[in-house]
């Protein structure tokens, strides 16, 4: 695929973003570099790739969901913040 004037013209309507006139060459050999790489990557054969392919035998490791017991747990996290009310974060208010 081929970047040119009329497709970037489409791209900056479709992003509502406006390019500098002299920036648009620069633009375009770049979206050109990044269609080339992606054109190249279609030619990989990954048919016989199943969709859940993993590099990790057995997938992703995952620790063990156990909840924490320490009584004090929120105190401890509480004790960082800059501003806290009983067991509350205090933060500045964002609707006036």
């Amino acid at each position: 695929m081929h970047i040119d004037n009329t497709i970037l013209e489409k791209l900056e309507k479709l992003s509502y973003l406006r390019v500098d006139e002299n920036k648009k060459t620069q633009i375009i050999e770049q979206l050109s570099e990044i269609v080339t790489y992606i054109e190249n990557l279609n030619e990989l054969d990954t048919d016989h790739l199943d969709a859940s392919f993993s590099t990790l035998e057995g997938g992703t490791p995952m620790r063990a969901d156990i909840p924490d017991t320490n009584p004090t747990i929120g105190q401890d996290i509480l004790s960082h913040s800059p501003q806290h009310e009983e067991d509350f974060f205090v933060v500045p208010a964002i609707i006036g």
